[in-house]
């Protein structure tokens, strides 16, 4: 009896089928646990993976399509996590006035953890003492309105230097990458306001956008581990969380050298940039708490990331949609070019007057939110919602995509109609509950003014020196709008178009 007791404990298929056992029996337990409450519906779920064959490549479009059929509320089994799925405005109405608080929290998940140093950035901080200390250095130091202001000469020489290719490539009757293009100027806008300079190669293009773009994709790309804890050895296995680490050495390597050039530099300008900030008060001791080294560089790579891949998203789809919608892309530059009129330079009090472009950036983002189910947030204590019970530590998906695209809440959704925000209140900070491109609450986005001043300024300038055709004779009509999903859903194939100058210019 011992001896075949000792057998079956080698025997792998064994020891696999009681490894099995115990799995079920676990997700039983918990199974029955949850039965006592009143939880939302969930579609039918798979042994061991739940939902998760359910999210599809695009899982703002996969969910919106399970919301339909089972309802704002949604709770789906990813694996070994409970995940909630908010798709409506009213429900979102009840947990900003409600449960703000109680919807605050992260998901700590392992990807997060290696690329933002132990989530001691602002995005992925756990809610808390140290996020709102973190976050309030970034709003104060960087991004505050009086902050912007002070570097519209930043945009303004960043965005001549684009205007200036844009012009070399019309003399030459060449096409251009602009998605390419937008996400070098947002770089290097971002790169000299947090920095006091821009990292390009010889060839002009972005090299800390492409490693942004990379770590933005790995942010939300699939972690066994976090689904399924005890197959965390798989990750290593096919080498994801390698592919962690080598985005977070390189981000490292990165900021190294930036913070050695700091120490080292003697030029006045760098000493006011945010960096040179946060070292000089870390030092003097005038923050109400302490950061490492790790800190300061999880905090700095919140800005890049975000600032650099928001915007330029934001952008691309912006020019997608205008060279789709011709008619709108010739209201937009008679207004634009009307309120320039013989000037020679836009600033930012023409961009003011243009109301226009800015009812065709809130619709592009009403299309397009770049974050399409936000930065996952997590339950930090049990809530009822809608008349359900939520548990803690739910993750927790705002479906804005599906939002901006709910047929009860905007008249014929799925059409670009910048007109319809022209006696709209809608804004961009998150208050009225239909439209979040930024998000809402305490989690809201920090750098809403700062990424929407950029973008603005960049349009104008883009629709006021130049008319656009496409590329290698392609349609505009038939463009290919295909999303790419990661943390920001970018377009899939980059868009290629023709600047032709205006006689003007």
């Amino acid at each position: 009896m011992e001896l075949s007791v000792a057998k079956l404990s080698n025997d792998p298929l064994f020891l696999s089928l009681l490894l099995l056992l115990i799995i079920w029996l676990w997700l039983k337990l918990q199974a029955n646990g949850r039965q006592k409450l009143n939880l939302p519906p969930s579609p039918p779920k798979l042994p061991l993976i739940g939902n998760i064959h359910q999210l599809g490549k695009l899982p703002h479009r996969s969910l919106r399509d399970l919301s339909r059929k089972y309802g704002s509320l949604l709770l789906l089994q990813l694996g070994h996590n409970p995940t909630l799925v908010v798709s409506s405005a009213d429900m979102v109405k009840e947990i900003v006035k409600n449960h703000d608080i109680a919807f605050s929290g992260r998901p700590r998940t392992t990807a997060a953890n290696i690329l933002l140093y132990g989530c001691t950035d602002v995005s992925f901080a756990p809610y808390g003492e140290y996020w709102r200390q973190a976050r309030k250095i970034c709003v104060t130091e960087l991004l505050s309105l009086q902050r912007v202001n002070s570097f519209q000469f930043l945009r303004d020489e960043e965005v001549e230097v684009a205007v200036d290719r844009l012009r070399r490539a019309s003399f030459d009757g060449d096409a251009v990458n602009l998605s390419e293009l937008l996400m070098v100027v947002s770089n290097n806008v971002v790169s000299r306001s947090a920095l006091s300079r821009k990292y390009e190669d010889k060839d002009g293009k972005s090299k800390f956008g492409l490693l942004a773009r990379r770590l933005l994709v790995l942010l939300m790309s699939s972690c066994v581990g976090d689904m399924f804890p005890y197959l965390n050895w798989i990750d290593y296995v096919r080498g994801f969380t390698s592919s962690l680490k080598q985005v977070n050495k390189e981000i490292d390597a990165y900021f190294d050298q930036i913070i050695e050039e700091n120490e080292n530099s003697n030029n006045n300008d760098r000493k006011r940039d945010f960096l040179s900030i946060i070292l000089k008060l870390q030092q003097d001791g005038l923050l109400d708490m302490d950061l490492t080294l790790d800190n300061i560089k999880a905090i700095i790579l919140d800005m890049l990331v975000g600032g650099t891949d928001t915007s330029s998203t934001t952008l691309e789809w912006v020019m997608a949609e205008l060279m789709k919608n011709p008619t709108a892309m010739k209201k937009l530059q008679k207004e634009i070019r009307d309120v320039v009129g013989d000037k020679t330079k836009i600033d930012m009090n023409d961009v003011n007057q243009m109301d226009y472009l800015k009812c065709v950036i809130k619709e592009a983002l009403r299309l397009h939110p770049v974050v399409p189910l936000l930065v996952p947030r997590q339950t930090t204590s049990k809530v009822n919602l809608g008349g359900y019970e939520i548990p803690p530590d739910v993750t927790v998906f705002f479906n804005v995509w599906a939002i901006h695209r709910d047929p009860e809440l905007w008249e014929k959704p799925e059409e670009f109609i910048p007109e319809r925000f022209e006696n709209s209140s809608a804004d961009f900070k998150g208050q009225d509950f239909e439209y979040l491109p930024f998000g809402f609450g305490r989690r809201g986005c920090p750098g809403m003014a700062f990424g929407v001043a950029f973008i603005l300024y960049m349009v104008a300038n883009l629709l006021c020196w130049f008319d656009w055709e496409m590329a290698d004779g392609e349609n505009a009509e038939n463009l290919d709008m295909d999303e790419v999903y990661g943390l920001t859903v970018c377009k899939k194939v980059p868009l290629r178009v023709m600047p032709i100058l205006t006689k003007s210019n």
